[in-house]
């Protein structure tokens, strides 16, 4: 009789799964990626980007309205992968200038895009006008008035949203909390409402929504039927005060990614990250739940109608493309050390040539990634290990130097682990390749795309030495 195998906790169907003691990403063994295209290397999958679009669209059969999904750039603005997220359906929301000119040269429409970001320059707000994007979304008073003058100027109408204030805390990392009267995005709705008033009239101005986030890999549903209340409120005010018809609504994104599936490193964490970091819920259950909150209240206010006619946007990035891309690198050092004079015991530390410098949340946000032999994926990973990078840093380390308790002190792997070896970093497409830096004079990374006939493509080559030195005069 057949022994039961049981698939490891982050094996994920049709995506990542084990053949032959390998890790397999969309049935490519990654071993051999590795080899052919050296490490480190970042892998992502077309059919993940995919299914992950599709699950997000999803939200549309719970709700009476238009939904319009536009993938955060900022999160992985790859030309290969920003491609891949247009075929998928999916529409787009920039935060500069060089976004916004990526998403035109890639194919997508004006009409396709949205454009976050509290510094906007003039030349940026001009790009946007001529390419008749779908909305500005407007971060204070100041750039509205900037925007109208430029619209003047130009002898266009430019669409714009205004971005608000709602004051919801959730159970994120501090620096993903962008809702808060103490982060930097937005307006207060009480001078947003002014605003519309003011520019109401305005011949260069097409004031066509509202629009907030409260933040990045949100633990709880929760929050976003008191976020899509309060857009409904805002909606509401506008049309009693001023007769507009705001014509779509902006939830934003952070739906979150559970980077903890396996949870034998459970333990190692404390209560508040743990959460954080298994946070999983469905975005369309979340949504569905929103809308249900919102339609007793337009019900209750007798202005139901006004839901009628407006689109729901929301903006997520972690959520489309974070697992859909790992990171495989090579274990290049190994060396035992004592941890104590007077205990025998040691710690096997394994040196990797990823670091910081291509995953930077490791060290600014001490993110996790699970970690995994690619090579002996099947195998018991129960052995400790300290892992860290090749970067001149002492904070590069896949752990938390500080001793806060915010990462596992050690990564579980299999027995024997040594130089040759090749580890999978999970989970990591998002917001790495994005900061990625030379940190160390050391080339960026290949990035190739495992295309939904289960072609391996390069999307992004390895840097060679002159791309080090590209931009400098000497």
């Amino acid at each position: 009789m057949p022994v039961m195998i049981m698939p490891k906790a982050w094996e994920i169907e049709n995506f990542l799964d084990i053949r032959d003691n390998k890790l397999h990403v969309s049935g490519v063994p990654a071993d051999a990626i590795a080899r052919e295209y050296g490490t480190p290397v970042f892998v992502f999958s077309e059919a993940r980007i995919k299914h992950n679009v599709e699950r997000l669209k999803r939200a549309k059969y719970s709700i009476d309205v238009p939904l319009k999904v536009c993938y955060a750039a900022k999160a992985n603005s790859t030309m290969g992968i920003l491609r891949a997220v247009m075929e998928a359906g999916s529409d787009l929301e920039v935060n500069s200038g060089g976004e916004l000119w990526k998403a035109l040269e890639i194919g997508f429409s004006g009409n396709q895009l949205i454009f976050n970001g509290t510094s906007k320059e003039v030349w940026e707000v001009e790009m946007a006008i001529e390419a008749g994007i779908y909305a500005i979304q407007v971060d204070s008073v100041y750039e509205l008035s900037l925007i109208e003058a430029t619209a003047k100027r130009l002898g266009k109408r430019a669409n714009v949203s205004l971005r608000l204030v709602p004051e919801i805390e959730t159970g994120t990392h501090s620096g993903l909390q962008t809702a808060l009267r103490t982060s930097k995005f937005g307006m207060m709705p009480e001078e947003a409402f002014s605003a519309i008033g003011r520019y109401s009239d305005s011949a260069n101005l097409e004031i066509s929504g509202v629009h907030l986030h409260i933040g990045s890999q949100n633990p709880e549903s929760e929050p976003y039927a008191k976020a899509f209340t309060m857009l409904f409120e805002s909606l509401l005010r506008v049309h009693r005060e001023t007769g507009i018809r705001l014509k779509h609504i902006n939830l934003g994104g952070g739906f979150p990614v559970n980077y903890l599936r396996d949870r034998s490193q459970e333990s190692e964490f404390p209560g508040e990250q743990r959460a954080m970091f298994q946070a999983d819920f469905e975005p369309a259950d979340a949504i569905r739940e929103a809308w249900d909150a919102v339609r007793l209240t337009a019900e209750s206010a007798g202005a139901a109608d006004l839901l009628h006619e407006i689109t729901l946007l929301i903006e997520p990035g972690r959520s489309v493309i974070s697992d859909a891309g790992i990171c495989l690198t090579t274990v290049r050092n190994h060396k035992s050390r004592p941890l104590d004079p007077l205990v025998s015991k040691t710690d096997d530390w394994l040196l990797t040539d990823a670091g910081f410098n291509i995953l930077l949340s490791m060290e600014t946000y001490k993110w996790y990634y699970h970690l995994i032999s690619a090579e002996r994926a099947a195998e018991p990973h129960t052995c400790e290990y300290k892992l860290a990078g090749p970067l001149c840093d002492g904070g590069d380390v896949y752990f938390d130097i500080e001793g806060h308790g915010r990462l596992p002190d050690h990564r579980l792997l299999p027995d024997g682990v040594r130089p040759g070896e090749i580890l999978a970093l999970l989970n990591c497409g998002a917001y790495s390749l994005a900061q990625a830096s030379q940190y160390n004079g050391r080339f960026l990374p290949p990035v190739i795309l495992i295309r939904s006939n289960g072609k391996a493509e390069v999307i992004r080559k390895r840097d060679t030495f002159l791309d080090l030195v590209s931009r400098d005069i000497y």
